[in-house]
């Protein structure tokens, strides 16, 4: 009898001590095996530095999908409690009703993150997510073809003239190469807009008040469509033929099939590989920008990390603890060297040039001094709207119409409508 009471504590202790292990899901983006594995040892690391949680990581599919799955599941009470979400839907992922700000699970000290990188994530003077993956696009090119052609890779375009001057000496090489591999791509016009000091939305891009209105249909508008337009009907321009195929016009590159292209400074790792595979030198130089713009700094482009409103205290602040480890020093500093991504703290920054990152990576200069040169304010924070995807959906679509040959004030006008038009519906859901 003695024995058998002795037992029973012990059982009691051992079903206790397993109680007490908080579990938390994270869903995020990153299907490849080289980000996703990174996280998966984050989160090994985290679990086995603190043996009372465990945080599983789980890649749910693009951006879209996860957001959208992530409703589902609130709706149903299984919210997994973190949520890597797409900086372009912060309004709706604030709007779903489905998160808590960051703030408050418990005060963050949001004073080493880079401030355009905070700009961005900044919503009625609230910082509800944390920064994770963050970039801005870049001018990638082909140091060879451009020797070959008789330009100086030295001195790449930085304005849109300038790439169409360096097409046509391209051009007239024959190289047999297209000159700008480019695709319709909402996020390049949205640089272009901030670039120009440009609200692409009314009501100081929708960070007053909501947006009831669009301002495509603008000098600033018409410059970026008359951009895509000219490189396309010279002949310069070449891309898959999808919308946003961002992965097509880094493969044409990739290959050695088009001497630039524009893109995201979260391909620079794999974009150099491709080119190493390929057989070419790459260059790295600054977004070129409409002629006749002071430069006024690019739109932070990627996701952060967002904490779920239906889960307990401890699952909220486990959820947290592991988003701040993961964008701690070291690991967005290691990060930025595995991807690409900019590494969102001051203080990663600061180690990767006491490390020597920057004088074996030089490549890597151009993209951080465009961040760090950004002075944050309204047309440089980014639009905002929970109808961000209908947004960006229409303007590729209308960019493919300058594509296949109509007018840009027309196309313009166009847009300018349906975007406005797609404001109004989505603003009904909030009266």
């Amino acid at each position: 009898m003695k024995r058998l009471w002795i037992a029973v504590p012990l059982a009691l202790t051992v079903i206790a001590s397993a109680q007490t292990v908080t579990t938390v899901e994270f869903w995020h983006t990153f299907g490849d095996a080289k980000r996703g594995d990174w996280i998966q040892a984050k989160a090994d690391e985290f679990n086995k530095a603190n043996p009372n949680v465990k945080v599983v990581p789980v890649y749910k599919g693009i951006s879209d999908e996860t957001l959208q799955a992530t409703v589902l599941a609130a709706r149903q009470g299984k919210a997994p409690a973190l949520v890597q979400v797409d900086g372009t839907s912060s309004q709706l992922a604030l709007d779903s009703g489905i998160f808590q700000p960051v703030s408050a699970v418990k005060t963050v000290d949001f004073s080493d993150f880079i401030q355009p990188v905070v700009s961005y994530y900044t919503i009625g003077g609230r910082v509800n997510s944390i920064p994770f993956n963050s970039s801005s696009p870049v001018l990638y090119f082909n140091k060879d073809l451009m020797t070959k052609a008789g330009l100086d890779p030295k001195n790449p375009p930085t304005t849109f003239s300038a790439v169409i001057n360096a097409c046509a000496k391209f051009d007239a090489a024959k190289l047999g190469v297209k000159c700008m591999a480019l695709t319709p791509y909402s996020w390049l016009f949205e640089q272009w807009m901030s670039q120009q000091n440009a609200q692409l939305l009314n009501n100081n891009n929708g960070r007053q008040a909501r947006a009831t209105a669009s301002n495509i249909d603008s000098a600033a508008g018409r410059k970026i469509f008359a951009f895509y337009k000219e490189l396309n009907d010279k002949g310069y321009l070449t891309n898959t033929g999808k919308l946003a195929d961002t992965v097509g016009t880094n493969a044409i590159f990739g290959q050695g099939k088009a001497l630039m292209t524009i893109n995201s400074t979260a391909g620079l790792g794999n974009l150099l590989d491709a080119a190493k595979q390929t057989g070419f030198q790459m260059g790295v130089g600054v977004m070129p920008i409409p002629n006749g713009t002071t430069r006024n700094g690019v739109v932070i482009g990627g996701a952060s990390l967002w904490v779920a409103k239906g889960v307990t205290k401890g699952e909220a602040e486990t959820a947290l603890d592991f988003a701040l480890y993961m964008t701690n020093t070291e690991n967005m500093a290691a990060w930025h060297k595995l991807t690409g991504y900019y590494p969102v703290r001051t203080s990663s920054v600061n180690l990767l040039r006491k490390q020597g990152w920057f004088l074996s990576n030089p490549l890597q200069i151009v993209a951080f001094n465009q961040l760090l040169n950004t002075k944050p304010n309204i047309a440089n924070a980014g639009a905002l709207t929970g109808a961000n995807i209908q947004m960006r959906a229409l303007i590729e679509q209308n960019i493919q119409k300058v594509l296949s040959g109509q007018a840009v004030n027309d196309v313009a006008k166009t847009a300018n409508e349906q975007v406005t038009a797609a404001l109004v519906e989505y603003n009904k859901n909030f009266k």
